[in-house]
Formats: structure tokens, sequence, C-alpha cells
């Protein structure tokens, strides 16, 4: 985008309907008037040539009908117009315009008026040349050394250069290799031809070379080229360019040097009439024309350039002048000289949009008017000051990275689900186990309170659930205007869902342009998923949710289930379409409710049901103080067990995938010998290798087919851990009575996939965030929060003992009083008491990696002599006030001489010495010296036992 705006001078819109291209434009004294001054020539595909003598409008002119000086109809479209001298017995300009089956050379002249109506021109046929091809691009110049006249050359659709001199038809010749036609120009100094071809390069072909080549009445055929007479035609050079070209320019700045400029989808070319690149400018943006012309600079160039951005700009060489904003896209571009304005630039748009604009600037007169004086009002201006100051600091306090949503947007969207099941289902799967497989609507509802141009919705539900069609072009809506939309939501795996929300988003444009988004959630029922059926007595798995009011009807809980409950209140059985059961039991004598299935994460749908209904039973008769909860034990050992069938698929996969590409790889290297044999002109043996190959390509297809199913399988895994992880987030909520904020925290750290992809996995991705709580919120004392975390990539893990360690240590330090925040500020732990299922790691373990890690970070940091020399001369010093103690210091450092000399490692030895020093310090502050000494060896062989309790615990890690 440019600051600048290029200024309109005369601007014309010539017809309706009418289409115009890149050779309908071009410039000049048409009429041969002899003042120096141009007219505009256009022609159009509908076969108008319209002539204009363009001047800037006055205020007195009530219309501009001088402007154009002629208008005329053709039977045929007029694909280009050029000016030159194209009759042999005059020097005059003429116009040459080009049909697709024609070439017709008109003069123009001019009658001067003796009436008010003005000039009279008039257009007047000269001689014309009828085409046996269709032609596309012609192109004119002095060819073969020619003075004071100008020859023709025709470009046809199929590869046919056809000479025209003046009035007589000199000779075609065929392109080699011609599949489709491209821009075409003339050099005058090397007297050649410059095109691009279809194989994206540029081609040079001398005139005299075409002159002297095979005649081409018919497209030779290469068998019998060599029985035909002349030369066979070559090009002088060639380019490869890399790139579609889209005009060719050889502007005649110079005698000495002729320049090729050549324009393609992305770049700009400048060559020498050799072939050799001047220099290439890689543009960021699509052009659509350009035009070279001579620069005051010697020795370089100026280009005028347009692109689809309705912006010009004006290079010199490859560097950057002035750019200047466009009303359209222009497809041709030239410069012309007025009577009251020279160097003025004009371009023609696709739809006849012709605008005359100079890239100047107008003076601006505007004057500022006097302000009168009048008095200060010190205490309103102090007021306003403050009132600013304040919203400036509330607006500084609270940044927000994603801007807040307005009041009001200007799309409205809410979905309703029907409270009933469809009564024909819309599955794509009939039945699974014997059960039908519902289908439920829903009906969307948007509503504009403005202008909004085609919005778009997009439907997403979480698999195996699916839609009957996620994606909705709506119509443009005006305002007030309200559109709906149904659609219908059914399972379409063999594996339940992990969550029945859905989302939608309408994405739209506003008034302004600016692309917005609306989006609404919605809920689908749990009758989608499950039918009611027989209460279980005994299952595998069991939860127990414990409340603070007397037990409720469980018809009152799950109505939508009530009218199989066949007269029990107090207990309810759910049968999952995909198989498992799931059985709530209410207890007559306590305030408890008992979740059991035969399958653990099956149980989340309804336990997560069944917390809500509670609640929402509770808010409508008006109790405020119902509270859920759960005593424990917290099911980690179930939970690790679906924990290892993911990971076990996700190591599957992974095998399968590699042995995948090595079969591939040996079935590319049979094919290569294979193809070297059979290229072989001298027939061998194949030693097996067609058996090799054929067994090769059967494992592949097995590798393929056993991957595959392997992903279809890690799927559903995924799936039913993101099931099994929702259900302890919420269990884990429960136990600690977590508010909204911590657990959006527990749920971003256990859930922070949405997808499982082989380049980043669950279980790689819950261990570093896990990590980062337990050093961060969840650490015992601020020195473990000083541990910097790991930065490496995550990679799959070789076994899942490290995560479960932490997800163990996670719940503990959460029963512990452990709060979850996003600062890293120390919690104190608080007595409660922990759940009997959930084993704990033994702290000294967790705390001796902590040091060990945070110990190696501090060897690496003073790993250089020099500065441990330092420090030892710095505390040796300090400790030079009492005698006695800088004996005892002497002799601590002996010691631990002595000892690093005895140990094999000095790596070691050092971190003794260090933490001896240490210890000397505080010793020294605390008690005499005396007692200091002892305490010394007594600290210095607590340490090393410390230090020999690492190793060992490193060791065994």
């Amino acid at each position: 985008m440019s600051l600048f705006k290029a200024r309109d001078w005369w601007a014309s819109v010539l017809g309706e309907g009418e289409e115009f291209d890149q050779g309908c434009l071009c410039v000049g004294d048409v009429d041969n008037s002899g003042s120096g001054y141009d007219k505009i020539v256009v022609g159009s595909f509908m076969g108008m040539l319209r002539i204009f003598s363009p001047h800037p409008s006055k205020a007195q002119e009530l219309s501009e009908a001088d402007v154009q000086l002629l208008e005329v109809r053709f039977p045929e479209p007029v694909v280009q117009v050029e000016l030159g001298k194209f009759v042999s017995c005059s020097e005059l300009l003429h116009l040459a315009v080009l049909h697709p089956r024609k070439l017709s050379v008109y003069a123009v002249s001019g009658t001067a008026g003796n009436v008010e109506h003005g000039d009279q021109y008039q257009l007047r046929l000269v001689y014309e040349h009828n085409l046996q091809r269709t032609a596309c691009n012609m192109t004119y110049g002095p060819f073969g050394g020619v003075t004071g006249h100008h020859f023709i050359c025709i470009q046809s659709m199929d590869g046919m250069l056809m000479f025209f001199e003046q009035e007589s038809y000199g000779f075609g010749r065929f392109l080699p290799g011609f599949l489709l036609p491209g821009p075409l120009s003339y050099c005058i100094r090397t007297d050649s031809f410059i095109t691009v071809s279809s194989s994206r390069q540029v081609e040079c072909y001398r005139y005299e070379t075409l002159a002297v080549a095979t005649d081409a009445d018919t497209r030779p055929d290469p068998d019998q080229q060599s029985k035909s007479s002349g030369k066979r035609l070559t090009a002088e050079w060639t380019l490869v360019l890399g790139e579609e070209a889209l005009d060719i320019c050889v502007p005649n700045t110079s005698p000495l040097m002729s320049s090729i400029f050549v324009l393609g989808e992305r770049n700009l070319f400048s060559l020498k009439d050799n072939g050799q690149i001047r220099f290439m400018k890689k543009l960021e943006f699509n052009p659509s024309c350009f035009l070279p012309y001579a620069s005051v600079c010697e020795g370089s160039t100026n280009v005028l350039m347009c692109n689809h951005n309705n912006m010009l700009l004006v290079y010199q060489d490859s560097t950057l002048k002035w750019a200047a904003q466009l009303c359209c896209v222009p497809v041709t571009v030239r410069v012309a000289n007025f009577p009251e304005l020279k160097g003025v630039v004009v371009t023609l748009s696709s739809d006849g949009r012709l605008h005359c604009s100079y890239m100047g600037t107008d003076p601006s007169f505007f004057s500022a008017p006097k302000v009168e004086a009048r008095e200060l009002n010190y205490e309103e201006l102090d007021a306003e000051m403050k009132r600013l100051q304040k919203l400036i600091r509330e607006a500084t306090k609270t940044q927000d990275i994603v801007p807040r949503a307005e009041t009001e947007e200007e799309l409205s969207v809410t979905a309703v689900v029907s409270s009933q099941l469809d009564q024909l289902s819309c599955a794509l799967i009939a039945e699974m186990n014997g059960l039908p497989v519902p289908s439920v609507s829903v009906q969307v509802r948007i509503k504009s309170r403005s202008v909004v141009a085609s919005p778009k919705m997009t439907v997403c539900v979480q698999p195996p659930l699916a839609v009957t069609q996620d994606q909705f072009v709506l119509d443009s809506m005006g305002s007030g205007s309200e559109s709906v939309v149904r659609f219908s939501v059914f399972m379409n795996g063999v594996y339940p869902p992990a969550d029945l929300s859905g989302d939608i988003a309408v994405s739209y444009s506003s008034a302004t342009g600016i692309p917005r988004v609306s989006q609404c959630k919605f809920v689908l029922p749990l009758r989608l998923v499950c039918v009611p059926s027989s209460a279980l007595k005994n299952s595998k798995f069991k939860i127990t949710i414990d409340t603070n009011k007397p037990p409720i009807s469980l018809s009152d809980v799950f109505p939508e289930f009530s009218e199989k409950m066949e007269n029990n209140d107090s207990a309810l059985g759910f049968q999952l379409i995909t198989g498992s059961r799931v059985t709530v039991l209410a207890s007559k004598t306590s305030q408890r409710y008992r979740i059991q299935s035969e399958s653990f994460e099956d149980m989340w749908l309804v336990v997560k049901d069944l917390v809500q209904g509670l609640q929402r039973h509770c808010i409508s008769h008006g109790v405020s103080d119902f509270q859920n909860s759960f005593s424990g034990p917290v099911p980690l050992t179930e939970y690790f067990h679906t924990l290892d069938q993911h990971f076990q698929l996700r190591v599957d996969a992974q095998q399968y995938q590699d042995l995948l590409s090595e079969r591939a790889v040996q079935f590319r290297a049979i094919q290569r010998r294979l193809l070297t044999r059979f290229k072989d002109k001298t027939p061998g043996p194949l030693h097996n290798l067609d058996t090799l190959m054929e067994g090769t390509y059967r494992q592949v297809l097995a590798l393929a087919d056993a991957a595959e199913d392997t992903r279809e399988r890690l799927n559903q895994a995924f799936v039913r851990l993101r099931s099994a992880t929702h259900l302890l987030i919420l269990l884990l909520s429960l136990w600690q009575r977590l508010n909204s904020e911590q657990s959006d925290i527990l749920e971003a750290t256990l859930l922070p996939l949405l997808t499982d992809t082989p380049q980043l996995g669950w279980e790689e991705s819950v261990d570093a965030a896990v990590s980062h709580l337990l050093k961060t919120c969840l650490s015992r004392s601020p020195k473990d929060q000083a541990i910097s975390l790991s930065s490496g990539p995550l990679t799959l893990p070789k076994d899942t003992g490290r995560l479960k360690k932490h997800i163990t240590l996670l719940c503990e330090r959460l029963g512990k009083g452990g709060r979850l925040s996003l600062s890293s500020e120390a919690n104190a732990p608080a007595a409660l008491m922990m759940p009997v299922s959930c084993e704990a790691i033994p702290e000294p373990m967790v705390e001796q990696e902590e040091e060990a890690l945070q110990d190696s970070t501090q060897f690496i940091k003073k790993k250089q002599p020099s500065k441990r020399v330092k420090s030892k001369s710095d505390s040796s010093k300090e400790s030079s006030k009492e005698k006695k103690e800088k004996d005892s210091g002497k002799d601590s450092t002996k010691e631990t001489k002595k000892d690093s000399g005895k140990e094999k490692e000095p790596k070691v030895s050092s971190k003794e010495s260090r933490r001896e020093a240490k210890d000397k310090e505080s010793a020294r502050e605390k008690e005499p010296a005396k007692e200091s000494g002892k305490e010394k060896k007594v600290s210095r062989k607590s340490s090393v036992k410390v230090k020999e309790k690492k190793s060992e615990a490193g060791d065994a890690e």
C-alpha cells in the first residue's frame, strides 16, 4: 500500500461489457499532424476502434465530445493495434489493425471543420492481408536493415511467423518445438526476434536465419526435415527462465547496447542482446503489465510496472524509486505527451477503464483558520487530565493478547439441540451390537445486525461423532435478517466419544472488510450414545461420589431415562451402543452414589452427567450449599492400564512405520536392479530377483494394512485415554475441591492435545507439563523452583515409568495441600490424608534427582579452574580475621586435596570441596571456632554419604 495516489488527469470508460487485452492500446501521432503530440488508439475484442485526443476538462465545458476523434466498429475482434511506417510509398505513420484472420493498414486523416462541430476525422483502408492461420500477436520494425519503412511479423496460434513486407507477403516459418504462443518482440540492433516458448525459455532468432530457413507452408515433419530444401531453423541463443512470461519489450535507448526486458510471473529479467543476464528482480506481487523507457541516468533504464494490487511502480533498473496507487488493475501501460502535459501515464484495464494520470502532487492551498483567544480553565483541564490518566492506567493493566470481543457482535449464533431423537436416524451405521444407532437434530439460528456477505458456517464434533454436513455456505444477509440451519449428529464408530459437546463457527467479513468469527457451543444428550438397561449388581470398576444433602431420586437426575427404571429410583443401568454397561446406584441410607462398570473409561460420560444433574437439581430447588466430593481412592492403577495400552499402540505404529520404510527401500532397490537387467542388450539370468520383488511387494502391502489398522486402533485408544483422563481430572477436582481456575490448569496439563500425531504424542507432552508443575507451583522449596527445565525436543519415551511417577507425585502433592496456579510461589503444605490407592514415590528419590540436576548445572557454570582458585583465595581472605579459623581452613583444604588425589574422578572432589567450604562458613557463623572444627568433619562425612547415595540413585535410574 502506498501513501501516494496517481493523480487523475483524464479518464473515460469505454463501452459496456467490452474486453481489452495487452495489445489493444497504442499512442502516437496517428493523424500525422506534425505537432509532436500523441493521440490514444484503443481497440477492443468487440471490434470497436476508438481514437482520443484527451485534455483536462474545464468548468465552462459541458461535454467532452471533442476528446474522442473517431469511433469505428469492425465486424471482427481487434487483437492488436500498432503505429508505424507500413506503406511503401509514404513515410507517414499508418495504423495497423490485427484481426484474428486479417491484417489491415489504415490511414487516419483529419479535416478542419467550418462549423461549430469541430474537426472531422476519417479512417481510410490502404491495404489488407487475409491470413490463412489464426493470429495471436504481431511486432514490427526495419527487418533486414531497411531504412524509412517498417515490416510486420505476425505470430499465429500454431507457432508460425508470417512476415509481410508492407503490401506484399514475404515468407513464413514455423518455430521449432512450438506448443503455445508467447510474447514476441523485435530487437533493432541485432535484427533478431525475441520470444518465450512454452518450455519457459527465452529464444532469439535472427531475421537472416529465418529468411534462409526451410519454407513453412505446412508444419514440417521431423522425419522429412532433411529431405526438404533450405536450412533447419535454430535459435541464436536461449535462456531458461523457469516461469511463464507475460510480456517482452526491447527499448531502443542506446545504439551501442540493447537491453531485453522480460516480465515473468514472479520476476523481472533484464538481458543483454547476446542472452546474458544483466539483472533479475524478484517481485513480491503479481505483475500485470510493464513498460521500459529511457532514463535520465546514462547506462540505466526506467521501468513502469503495474500489479494486481492496483499499484503503479517505477524502477530504475532493479531499484524501486516511486510507488503510487491506481484505481484499477491495468492490462497495458504507455507514456504519452499531450499539449498541456508531457509524460502522462496512460493505462487501460480489462473492462475498458482508460486513465491518464501523473505521479506528481498538487499543492495544498488550505490555511488553518485563526483560533479565537480564550481564557483557560485550569481546573477543568486538571480534571480531564486525571480522567484520561485513569483510563490509560486501566487500559495498561489488562493487556490481552487476543483483543476483547465487542459488546454487540454483528452476527449472533445460537444452537438448540432437539429434546427428542430423530424418528428416522441419519446414521451411516444402522446397528452396533444389536442396537440401533440414533441421531439427534441441531438447529442453528443466525441473526445479523448489519449487512454480511456470504457467511460460512463450520460444525466440529469429537470423534467418533459425525454430522450430516459440516460445511455450510449461507446466502448474504441484510441488517436484521435471520437464517436457520439444521443438521443431525450421530455415532460413526465402535467406541464411545470423550466429549458430547460440539463447536459451531461462522466466519464472515464486516462492513469495513475486517474478517470476524462468531462461535457457539452445543451439548448433545446422553441418549445419543446409550440406552437404558437393567442394573448390574457386581462390576470390576467402582467409583463413589459423596454429597452433603439427602439422596436424590435418579429419575430426577436422569429424566430422559426415567421411563425404564422399573419402579426402582435407587438403581439405573446404561447400555452403551458400543457394548459396555454402566450402573448408577443411589444409597438409601447415606448420601452417596456409586457408579460401576466393566470398563473404566466408559464411566466418564455417566459420571459427568450425574455430577451435573445433581447440581442442576439442587439449583432448581433453591439449594445453594450443595457440594459433591470424592473421598478416594484415586484409581491410578486403572488409569495407568489405559495409558499403557495407548503407549503400546504408539510403539507398534512406529515399528510398523519403520518396517514399511525398510521394505519400501528394498522394493525400490530391487526395481532398480531389474530395470538395469532389462535394459542390458545382452540378456542374463535374473537370479530370482522377480521372486524377491514379488515377496517384498506382498510384505509392503501387508505392512501397510497392519500400519493402517494400528493407526485406527491408536485413534480409538487415544479417545479412550481422553475419557479416562477427563474422569481422573473430575475425581481430583472433587477430591481436593479445586476451583474452576485450578481445574482448567489441571485439564490443560493432562490434556494438552486434541489429536495424537506421530510427531508429538500425549505421553511426552503430559510429562513435560507435569514436570513443569512439580518444579513451579507444586515444588516443595524455592530451591526446586530455581532448577531450569530441559528445553530439548519432545520425543517418544522408552517406557511410561517416568510419566507414571510424575503423575503419582502430582496427586501426592495435591493431597498434601498443593495449590495449582500459574505463579511460581511456593505453597505451604497442609495436613490432608492421602488416598489409599495413590502409591507415592519416596520423596528423597525425587529430591535427589533434582539436587543432582542442580549440582550439575552449578558444576557447568564453575568448570574453569581459575574461577575455583579465585573462590578459594577469596574465602581464605575472608577467614583471615581469626587465626584458629584460618588454621582450620588450611587443614580442611589439605584434607580436600588429599581426598581429591585419592578419588579417581576430579569432578566429584571439586563438588565435595565446594560443599565443605559452604558448610564451614555456615558453621563459623553459628558456633565458636573449636566446635566448628568438629562439625566440619561430620558435615564432610555426611556430604560424602549423600554423594554416594546420589550416585547410586543415578545408576539405578
